[in-house]
């Protein structure tokens, strides 16, 4: 058997190098996640169709021929969708149902030396012990065997997009937006359903090219959308939108030319949403605004905080019943007449379907959502073997003293703010969040955090300490 190299069996995916002297993921390893995952799928759901696409990404289409390669040994039948979105991959598992999987191969934002697995059933995603499971059969060279065969079905994309145009209904104001696609697939995709709904483009590298020699795609990284920002700006556009390599997520730029964060986008889409749906529950992380909770609750919404992580947050959606979800990171999931999952083309249709329907501009409809004072997340240095002690010790430490929550991590409830800590899912790391009223209160918040750090010199503290310095001189 080939080399497995576990570690990059994680939370959400499986994802790893493709590149260098030992590359993790080769076509070897994808053949065997695809008789584990093929295996899995048929003991635990009694799935009979597994769907398959790729991102275009130079090493994505010898990684999916091996993974199909792989599943159908074990007897399942496989439709390869063609070169895709990851939604398209959610849509046709979902659309097919319970006995339906999806399987991604995508490296989404990462840089060019990073490939990987996404993998889903119905309409939830794997997570946790679910691939460790998956995992544990490669381990173990326990698998299915069958005679299983692929057939190729490039039509679903198209009625996936088909499908999502048909969820929104344009006002009457005729819109110019700014796309950047990063050259994924998304431009591909996407520039024609905007097109077909009356929507004039600005298209910013939407020719697919696995190099991606403009930048990384990734809408939620300041550094990444300049070109878009200055776009909007230079085109006179009512909105940009920007998308990650594989089109789960997608950011928002208004039309000064300033980036909208995600928790903002999904406090827009939660008050359209409740005006619909009174009541109805809107499920986010514990990394999001106060506001939003504020604004969920003060238009007859239900606010469930939960953790992080796309799969979990699909899951608690199903538990719920909610009709939306969102990330900080960018995921954001609709669930009102859709399938729940993370949907960047849906998201942003959305979106330009409550910009249609006002006279406001972007920065306009925003301003009207309070706006704190916020940190970006801090990211520290932290080794796996410790992370998760540490964040017990801190919870412990701050409830003698403070309201805590603890669904992810510690959220701290301080008197006009908050700051949160918690370990990270893919990688050797603590991260921590901060938000209140006045630049001094956010400082007052990252010193006591700070502080609490101070026992575990295992802890990279420099960019707390950055933060720290730069809110003192605001």
């Amino acid at each position: 058997m080939a080399q497995v190299p576990t570690t990059i069996f994680r939370k959400y995916d499986i994802r790893g190098t493709v590149t260098g002297d030992n590359p993790q993921v080769t076509p070897d390893l994808a053949y065997l996640v695809g008789k584990g995952y093929g295996t899995f799928m048929k003991r635990s759901f009694g799935t009979d169709r597994i769907f398959v696409g790729q991102d275009n990404r130079l090493s994505s289409d010898a990684l999916k021929k091996a993974l199909m390669d792989g599943i159908i040994t074990t007897g399942l039948h496989v439709v390869d969708i063609g070169g895709v979105m990851t939604p398209s991959v959610y849509f046709a598992s979902a659309e097919y149902g319970a006995k339906g999987g999806g399987v991604q191969i995508t490296g989404s934002h990462l840089s060019l030396e990073y490939n990987g697995i996404k993998m889903a059933y119905g309409r939830l995603a794997l997570s946790g012990d679910q691939i460790q499971a998956i995992l544990q059969l490669i381990l173990a060279d326990d698998f299915d065997t069958g005679a299983g065969h692929i057939e190729v079905d490039l039509s679903i994309p198209k009625r996936h997009m088909d499908v999502i145009a048909s969820k929104v209904k344009l006002g009457p104001r005729k819109l110019k937006i700014a796309v950047d696609a990063g050259n994924g697939y998304s431009g591909s995709f996407m520039e024609p359903v905007y097109h077909k709904l009356g929507i004039e483009v600005v298209c910013l590298y939407c020719e697919p090219d696995g190099t991606f020699p403009n930048h990384l795609p990734n809408p939620e990284d300041p550094e990444t959308t300049h070109d878009l920002e200055k776009a909007v700006v230079d085109n006179k556009c009512d909105v940009g939108v920007g998308f990650d390599g594989d089109a789960d997520r997608c950011g928002l730029i208004d039309d000064h030319g300033h980036h909208i964060a995600a928790d903002r986008l999904l406090a827009l889409l939660a008050r359209d949403m409740l005006e619909r749906h009174p009541g109805a529950k809107v499920v986010f992380d514990a990394k999001v605004s106060q506001a939003l909770f504020d604004e969920i609750q003060g238009h007859g919404g239900i606010p469930i905080m939960w953790k992080s992580g796309h799969s979990l947050m699909k899951a608690k959606m199903a538990e719920e019943g909610a009709l939306l979800g969102g990330e900080v990171s960018g995921h954001l999931f609709i669930g009102e007449d859709y399938y729940g999952f993370d949907d960047a083309g849906l998201v942003s249709l959305k979106a330009l379907e409550i910009l249609s329907k006002t006279d406001k501009t972007v920065s306009e409809l925003f301003d009207s959502i309070p706006k704190l004072v916020a940190t970006p997340e801090i990211i520290m240095s932290a080794p796996d073997e410790v992370k998760f002690t540490i964040i017990e010790a801190l919870q412990k430490h701050f409830a003698a003293n403070y309201d805590v929550n603890t669904i992810d991590g510690a959220r701290v409830m301080f008197g006009n703010g908050w700051g949160l800590v918690r370990a990270s899912n893919t990688q050797p790391a603590i991260t921590m969040r901060f938000e209140g009223r006045t630049p001094q209160q956010v400082v007052d918040y990252m010193q006591e955090f700070d502080a609490a750090l101070g026992p575990y010199p295992q802890v990279g503290r420099g960019p707390l300490q950055d933060q720290i310095a730069k809110f003192s001189a605001m």
